[in-house]
């Protein structure tokens, strides 16, 4: 079984659904002849031509808006916006068409398109780089969003989303992109869309996080756990939007405690979602009020300061020993 960072894995997948599927088209700047500016679509173009790996304009609103059309018509085009912060300039588009058009048409018409999108900061890159929007994009109503955590669930979860009827918004952590390898089988894997992975048992601790923040919180949840003689449990999200509120609130009830991590600025995120589900469904099972590990509400910092605004493992554990010790 190979070994692949998750820019190999998330490849593969596109590779793997293309040769399955001839309606799958790739497109976006620079996907072709350079393989995307992180090298995701490297030999795609060698592999099925031109006229399935389509270097783009630089226009973000015109590629979103072509790949609806190719998606009305039968078509799964897989749309590369370079960074994330980019993708702005699709939002018309995505919300007021992608997004909408199951509904203006009760359901005649579907459009299966994603949009792969690097997100997230760690990298050391230039401002507009950097940021964490997942909860833009998680409250358009009919777009789905989806954010793996290593290579072999991105390997699956691209593989599900290509195969989705409806549009999905796929955020790529960077900060993962080449930071650690895992084994991906050669067969084909397709996740459930929709479905939250618990990564790590537990009894006295729920931990909820995703993207490049699952790594802080493993290397946090095994520092506690053998310091402390307790059990946590780790829950990856892996899909904001739907999220899956049963499966954290299963672990809560359990567990009596929890922490949420995003990397993203606190106020009106992914973490607050969680916690309003929490409270929702489970809040008299609950011995600690829930804590937020996040960023700042602030502009993503240039990477002189960068380590000083991404959550940590030691802000993590900050976090997990409060809430115990409540």
């Amino acid at each position: 079984m190979p070994r692949l960072n998750m820019v190999q894995a998330i490849n593969l997948g596109i590779d793997q659904q293309m040769a399955k599927d001839d309606g799958v088209i790739v497109l976006g700047e620079d996907v072709g002849l350079d393989g995307g500016v992180f090298r995701v679509t490297d030999g795609l173009l060698e592999k099925y031509g031109s006229d399935r790996v389509l270097d783009t304009p630089l226009a973000e609103s015109g590629i979103i808006g072509a790949a609806v059309g190719m998606a009305i018509a039968g078509l799964r085009p897989v749309c590369e916006m370079q960074f994330s912060c980019f993708s702005y300039l699709m939002i018309p588009q995505l919300e007021g068409h992608a997004a909408r058009l199951r509904s203006r048409t009760h359901g005649q018409v579907t459009v299966p398109l994603v949009v792969r999108m690097p997100y997230g900061g760690g990298v050391r890159a230039m401002e507009h780089h950097s940021e964490s929007r997942e909860a833009t994009y998680a409250h358009l109503p009919g777009t789905k969003v989806v954010i793996p955590s290593g290579p072999r669930n991105a390997r699956s979860l691209i593989a599900a989303a290509i195969r989705d009827p409806d549009p999905v918004v796929f955020m790529e952590p960077k900060h993962s992109y080449r930071a650690f390898k895992e084994e991906v089988p050669d067969e084909e894997e397709v996740a459930e869309i929709g479905r939250a992975e618990v990564v790590r048992e537990g009894t006295d601790l729920t931990v909820v996080g995703f993207g490049a923040m699952m790594r802080p919180i493993l290397k946090a949840t095994a520092e506690v756990d053998e310091a402390r003689g307790v059990s946590i449990e780790v829950i990856d999200l892996l899909t904001i939007a739907p999220m899956d509120g049963e499966t954290v609130c299963e672990s809560v009830r359990r567990t009596g405690r929890c922490v949420v991590v995003q990397e993203a600025p606190r106020s009106f995120g992914v973490a607050s979602e969680v916690i309003a589900v929490i409270n929702d469904k489970v809040l008299m099972y609950l011995e600690a009020p829930v804590r937020r590990v996040t960023g700042y509400d602030v502009v993503t910092p240039y990477f002189g300061r960068e380590k000083d605004y991404i959550p940590t493992a030691g802000w993590v554990r900050r976090a997990i020993e409060e809430t115990l010790d409540f």
